[in-house]
């Protein structure tokens, strides 16, 4: 596992992606950051991560959406499964490559609020509640397109399927946040929700269940992006 994920992490580099991502992701952290606290001298950052959290679903995909659909397309897939590492050491090699690219850039992004502590009063558990979230959130992005990289050896497609899923993550919990709290629909919708147990976090507050919450949905993608191999190499 090790060796594939310094193998990945070594290519975002020694290519384009892993700068083209990062220039946008903090140029675009730069203009919302400015725009949502920095201008009005804010201390209240959560609307700030509500506009990343949804601009992450989008960017995301560019980190992930190379993983497993360039092997199929170079024809170099065959050599990672016959390869001495294990299907699920090379599923979690290139999944941390990615997440570790996107953590890096939330390190980064963080640095802004440097800024605001001459001018504003900074609630600090609210700050790495946020933070937090978004790392928690950033692993079932991560997660969700790493599978739907190895269903495709179209990087374009891997990309729009990510997206897809990932807006759909967030689009059941507008709509649940639509609903009354005693309709049982709610309940149901919140079960497969993101944004539900993301704002606890925003509110300074620590749920282990909402942890768990997200650790389980992307070991359910990595289980699954597993199994795809599994499959194949049988096949």
């Amino acid at each position: 596992m090790l060796a594939i994920y310094k193998r990945e992490l070594r290519a975002y580099f020694t290519g384009v992606i892993g700068y083209v991502f990062l220039v946008i992701y903090l140029a675009v952290a730069g203009v919302l950051f400015c725009y949502s606290t920095l201008f009005s001298m804010s201390a209240d950052v959560t609307s700030y991560y509500s506009l990343m959290l949804i601009f992450s679903a989008i960017v995301l995909p560019l980190l992930t959406m190379k993983s497993f659909s360039e092997e199929r397309k170079m024809k170099t897939e065959q050599l990672l499964m016959t390869s001495p590492v294990s299907i699920t050491g090379m599923v979690m090699g290139k999944f941390l490559a990615s997440y570790t690219v996107f953590a890096a850039a939330q390190l980064f992004t963080s640095l802004y609020f440097l800024f605001l502590i001459p001018y504003a009063r900074l609630q600090f558990a609210t700050l790495f509640g946020n933070m937090l979230a978004m790392l928690l959130v950033g692993l079932v992005f991560i997660a969700v397109g790493v599978f739907v990289s190895s269903l495709t050896e179209n990087q374009l497609s891997a990309a729009i399927g990510t997206i897809a899923i990932i807006l759909g993550f967030i689009g059941v919990g507008l709509l649940s946040s639509l609903l009354p709290t005693s309709y049982w629909l709610r309940y149901v919708l919140d079960t497969f929700s993101v944004l539900s147990r993301y704002q606890s976090f925003t509110n300074g507050y620590f749920e282990v269940s909402a942890v768990f919450y997200y650790l389980s949905i992307a070991a359910l993608f990595i289980y699954l992006t597993v199994r795809v191999f599994d499959r194949r190499r049988y096949n």
